[in-house]
């Protein structure tokens, strides 16, 4: 079966052009223009990834408000901003709400797919995972059960997107073992620039922090990657 994409760009020859090249590669696309009409079917039947522009019509955050509905609507839904809107603010503004990637339209269609694959490939293991006993991973405070994708902390739930769930878990397996950002983005199968990577694990330990203002189990080894601190085994 074809996987589904749906595909939100309000300019009608670009969201043509991607619906033309997805489709030529096997998927199969709904493509829409505003978010009122994207809302209206995605809340009955969601696809298997969303691929949202930013501004969409007379709404210029309009991708946003729809990605933050879609996600409140479904935590596994794999998520893509595709966007001209390159700032950092915006960038991180996108994941903050929840949204697995954030791209520029300058990307080639090469490097898009080879993003949607690793996102849809990700999200089949976490459905295949659901099928088995759940596996539960214990760090001290930190519970991780990795075939419900939950995290608690001191018994607190952190709500941790997918892509910020794996690079927990990589962290984790060996506390004290630097991880780089290379190796995160393999754990996360996907593909981020530094920058973004940077910006998921900002959020990892904002949420950390929210529950636990004295969290310290992230530790920064400049130049090289992240750890888990030992002392929090």
């Amino acid at each position: 079966m074809k996987k589904h994409i749906v595909l939100i760009e309000d300019e009608p020859a670009i969201r043509d052009n991607y619906r033309v090249a997805f489709e030529r590669r096997g998927y199969q696309v709904s493509a829409f223009g505003d978010r009122p009409s994207a809302w209206q079917v995605l809340r009955q039947e969601l696809p298997d990834i969303a691929i949202i522009d930013v501004g969409l019509g007379e709404e210029p955050e309009g991708g946003f408000a729809l990605c933050q509905d879609l996600r409140a609507h479904s935590k596994t839904l794999p998520i893509i901003f595709l966007t001209a809107r390159d700032s950092d603010i915006d960038s991180v503004h996108g994941l903050r709400l929840g949204a697995d990637d954030y791209v520029t339209k300058d990307m080639s269609m090469e490097h898009l797919l080879a993003r949607v694959t690793a996102l849809l490939r990700r999200a089949e293991a976490w459905a295949e995972a659901l099928q088995k006993p759940d596996e539960v991973l214990e760090r001290g405070r930190l519970t991780l059960n990795l075939d419900r994708m939950t995290v608690a902390w001191d018994d607190q739930p952190l709500d941790l997107t997918v892509t910020e769930f794996w690079m927990l878990h990589s962290l984790v397996r060996h506390p004290g073992h630097v991880r780089s950002r290379d190796q995160l983005m393999e754990a996360a199968s996907t593909v981020l620039d530094d920058n973004t990577v940077t910006s998921h694990i900002k959020r990892i330990r904002r949420k950390f922090i929210q529950v636990d203002d004295r969290f310290n189990g992230i530790q920064t080894a400049y130049g090289m990657g992240y750890r888990w601190n030992a002392h929090e085994v």
